[in-house]
């Protein structure tokens, strides 16, 4: 689960991982991402921008409609890149017992991300991208880049 974007990216890096594994992917609905949805079994969030009038009822939207796809699915685990649209599936899957993975943003280098500092408190695993990250997130594990 990702947002858009760089988070989107560095989702789409991580799929090796997977290959050969049942899964899907959640994102935002974005003209970026359709063409490469095309070739995976997807779920899609509204895109939700922090700032308007909009946000309240669009981020409600998106806690709700993570939760449908959550219970639909039943994974066993939840791979996060980020950024706010994926906090939702990321606390709902740990409270329906998924192992929770999440990933700090690549743009990561010396401050922590509001997700990542989120999800940071109850992720089964949590990676950094950059050592130097270790004194923001001591039990974290850093294994390099996705890039």
């Amino acid at each position: 689960v990702s947002s858009t974007g760089g988070h989107f990216m560095e989702l789409m890096q991580l799929l090796p991982a997977v290959e050969g594994k049942d899964y899907y992917i959640v994102t935002e609905k974005n003209p970026s991402t359709e063409g490469v949805l095309k070739k995976h079994r997807h779920y899609l969030l509204k895109q939700q921008q922090r700032n308007g009038w909009k946000f309240a009822f669009v981020f409600a939207y998106n806690i709700l409609i993570s939760l449908i796809y959550l219970l639909k699915e039943r994974p066993t685990t939840v791979i996060c890149t980020g950024a706010g649209a994926s906090y939702p599936t990321c606390r709902f899957a740990k409270w329906l017992g998924c192992k929770v993975i999440y990933v700090e943003s690549f743009a990561k280098l010396s401050n922590s991300s509001v997700t990542g500092q989120m999800v940071y408190k109850f992720a089964d695993k949590f990676f950094i991208q950059w050592e130097e990250m270790k004194k923001i997130y001591p039990n974290a594990i850093y294994s390099g880049t996705v890039y």
